[in-house]
C-alpha cells in the first residue's frame, strides 16, 4: 500500500447480527480513539464517508430465527458494499469500522466486485476466534455475524451470498482464517471440507505467529490483485481486548497482533481493511477501540523505527 493513498474511513455501526448487543457504537468508540488523525499523521490523505444506514433492532422484525434480522443485515450489507466499490473506483483504501462481523459481507463483496469488474480476484486473511463459517442449518444460534465467511464463499442465504447478484466473492483457495479457537461442531465440517486454510491458535503456538502470516499471506495473494484483511477484535486475548462481542480466552496477544499488521503491511498487498466487533458496553476506558486504532496503523504501516 503506497502511503500517499486515500484512507476513506466507512462506519458499519450494526449489531443485528449479534447476539450480545453493543457493537453498533464501536465505530464511535474507534472515531473517539482518533482514527482519522492518527492515520492522517502516517502520511495519508483521510477521508471519513460517516456512517452507513442501519436498521434499528428495537423497530426490526426478527425475521427467521436461524438467521435473525436477515433482510436488515442483507439491506445494510448493501448500501456497505456499494460504498466499499465507489471508493475502490475512486482508487482509495476502504477502511471499514464495525459493527458485528456480518458487515464483512458487504466489505468484501464491494471489494470484490470492484476487483471481478476488471476480471481480477481479491484474497482474504480473516483474523478471528470463530471460523464464521456457519449457515443457517448448522448455526446454534441464528445469529448471523457466525456466517459472513461461509456467505462470501457462496454457502448462506441468497440475500447475503448474492450481492450484485454473482457468487461466491472469494475463491476458498485464497481465504485464510488466523487465530481461530472456538468452532462449533458442525461448523468444522464446513470450514474442513471448504478448502480454505485454518490456522487455530495451536499452529499459532507450535509455528509461530511469522510463520504463521506468512503462509496466510502467499495463500491469499496467490494470483489475486491484492488482499483485504478483516480483523476481529476477538482475536486478541480478553486480557487484551476486553470490550469485545464475544470473548474467548487464549487468544493473540499485543505484541503478535501488531507483528501480524506488520507483516502485513511489509507486503503492500493490502487492498482494504476492516475492524469488527469493538463493543464499548463492555470495554474499559476505550482500551479495546483504542488497540483497534493501533493495529490498524501498524496494518497501514506504522513502524517502531
Amino acid at each position: 500500500m503506497m502511503r500517499q493513498s486515500t484512507i476513506a474511513i466507512i462506519g458499519a455501526p450494526m449489531d443485528l447480527g449479534a447476539g450480545r448487543r453493543g457493537v453498533d457504537m464501536g465505530p464511535s468508540a474507534i472515531r473517539v480513539a482518533n482514527i482519522d488523525r492518527r492515520v492522517a499523521a502516517l502520511g495519508y490523505k483521510v477521508e471519513d464517508l460517516g456512517n452507513v444506514a442501519v436498521e434499528q433492532a428495537e423497530n426490526s422484525p426478527l425475521g427467521a430465527r436461524r438467521a435473525r434480522y436477515l433482510k436488515q443485515i442483507a439491506e445494510t450489507c448493501s448500501r456497505l458494499a456499494e460504498k466499499v466499490d465507489r471508493a475502490a473506483g475512486q482508487g482509495k483504501v476502504p477502511l471499514v469500522l464495525g459493527g458485528d462481523h456480518s458487515i464483512a459481507v458487504g466489505t468484501v463483496s464491494g471489494m470484490a466486485n470492484h476487483f471481478h469488474r476488471r476480471g481480477e480476484k481479491l484474497g482474504v486473511i480473516w483474523v478471528d476466534a470463530h471460523a464464521d463459517m456457519n449457515t443457517p442449518q448448522t448455526s446454534p444460534s441464528g445469529n448471523v455475524h457466525g456466517m459472513p465467511l461461509a456467505c462470501l464463499m457462496g454457502k448462506g442465504p441468497k440475500a447475503l451470498t448474492h450481492l450484485f447478484d454473482w457468487a461466491p466473492k472469494v475463491d476458498p483457495r485464497n481465504v485464510a482464517l488466523v487465530g481461530i479457537r472456538d468452532v462449533d461442531s458442525l461448523e468444522a465440517l464446513h470450514v474442513s471440507k471448504s478448502g480454505v486454510r485454518a490456522f487455530t491458535m495451536r499452529d499459532i503456538d507450535q509455528k509461530g505467529l511469522s510463520r504463521v502470516m506468512e503462509e496466510a499471506i502467499d495463500i491469499a495473494a496467490a494470483g489475486t490483485a491484492g488482499i483485504h484483511l478483516s480483523f476481529d477484535m476477538d482475536s486478541v486475548d480478553p486480557d487484551e481486548a476486553p470490550g469485545v462481542g464475544t470473548p474467548v480466552r487464549g487468544g493473540i496477544t499485543y505484541r503478535e497482533a501488531h507483528l501480524a499488521m506488520e507483516i502485513l503491511s511489509d507486503t503492500a498487498k493490502l487492498m482494504s481493511l476492516e475492524v469488527v466487533e469493538v463493543n464499548p458496553v463492555l470495554d474499559v476506558a476505550n482500551r479495546t477501540a483504542d488497540l483497534a486504532v493501533e493495529l490498524m496503523m501498524s496494518a497501514l504501516g506504522k513502524r517502531i523505527l
